[in-house]
């Protein structure tokens, strides 16, 4: 048996999500003439070395230019102790808080619409977060600081009250909220950012109390359906799983024994990090997002903010010559990065199931995309 690492994590979903814009690589691998293209590493060679750490239970990933396959590779196994097989590449697993870039993208779609403002305030949107004090100051935070996390709402994960081996309890969004409000603010609205999932929850209800439908069903007409991703899906309640052969990820308790969190509770996660997708879907969805059919410049200003001269440096990867954006999301049992273009014209989307989650991963899976990218190196 693989050895139990042992970590505990604050809370599901607590993955960073970067949504800030990318900048094009330093030589774009679609941009550039068939003789001067990057020669791309090896995606099987790269995920089974992945897979060789003590971190990791499974991986798949597929490497997409112009929306064209041109590498996938499906290592490990399905179960832990290298049971059940191998799933192939085009295998569902849930993409996290890459489900905040989706929700955000609704959110700024009812806003062209003209149904809701970015400086509205969530007690004027979502009335019910100050008539019953579900959200101190809701008052004074803007949906503007809910998208970019500068709002102060506590993160409803810290607490201490979401218990990951819990797979049968609904908690309604609200319920969350709640959970949230007994947690201290640490901040004004409108500071710093400060990362929470509850920012999220909020604006699944608002966009539910706008279009008078389920979160999960505008996904699909806005999002799922245009772009054609009949394979992804927004569950809702538990203990719904994955849809067909998938990866399963695994958490340790707090005696260290390794738990098959694969039915984690979807209501946990829902509009901060629920989505279930596949490689290749959620590759169309950031090649979409990017080259800008899902959304006009100024509403992605807005919630990524205006173009940069260069990524951070944890989005440079083969010793910073290479710039992409690096979207991620994570919850006990998995962590699952996409790296994107600024054109849009290149996607790879990794998925990484574990028996642990904590930042000692982030780095190994960064390896393995440089392995990809720039081989050689």
């Amino acid at each position: 048996m693989k050895r139990a690492i042992v970590a505990r994590v604050a809370g599901l979903a607590c993955a960073v999500l970067t949504l800030g814009p990318a900048v094009s690589p330093a030589v774009s691998p679609a941009a550039a003439s068939a003789a001067d293209r990057p020669r791309f590493g090896d995606v099987q060679r790269a995920l089974s070395a992945l897979a060789g750490t003590d971190e990791v239970v499974g991986a798949l990933g597929e490497l997409y230019v112009d929306g064209k396959r041109v590498g996938r590779g499906s290592a490990g196994s399905r179960l832990l102790d290298g049971k059940g097989g191998t799933v192939p590449s085009s295998a569902r697993y849930r993409i996290g808080s890459q489900t905040k870039l989706m929700v955000a993208t609704v959110v700024m779609q009812l806003v062209e619409e003209g149904r809701l403002g970015v400086d509205d305030k969530l007690a004027d949107v979502l009335p019910e977060t100050a008539e019953q004090d579900l959200v101190e100051l809701a008052d004074e935070i803007t949906v503007r600081q809910l998208i970019d996390h500068t709002s102060g709402v506590p993160n409803y994960f810290a607490s201490g009250k979401i218990d990951p081996f819990d797979f049968t309890t609904y908690l309604k969004p609200a319920d969350l909220v709640k959970l949230a409000r007994g947690v201290a603010r640490e901040q004004e609205p409108g500071e710093k950012a400060s990362y929470s999932n509850t920012n999220y929850i909020l604006l699944g209800m608002i966009v539910e109390r706008l279009t008078g439908h389920a979160l999960a069903d505008e996904l699909d007409r806005r999002l799922f359906t245009p772009l054609e991703m009949r394979r992804t899906y927004l569950p809702t309640k538990p203990p719904e799983g994955i849809k067909g052969p998938h990866n399963h990820g695994y958490h340790p308790d707090e005696q260290g024994e390794l738990h098959d969190v694969d039915r984690i509770n979807a209501s946990h996660l829902w509009a901060a990090g629920g989505v279930v997708s596949t490689a290749e879907e959620v590759s169309d969805f950031h090649r979409a997002y990017a080259q800008g059919k899902l959304l006009p410049p100024r509403l992605q200003e807005v919630i990524g903010g205006p173009k940069r001269a260069a990524p951070p440096d944890g989005e440079r990867l083969c010793g910073g010559k290479l710039q992409l954006r690096e979207v991620v999301g994570g919850a006990p049992g998995f962590y699952t990065p996409t790296y994107v273009s600024a054109d849009g014209r290149l996607q790879y989307a990794v998925s990484v199931t574990l028996t642990l989650q904590s930042d000692t991963v982030r780095p190994l899976v960064n390896k393995a995309a440089e392995a990809v990218f720039c081989p050689g190196r």
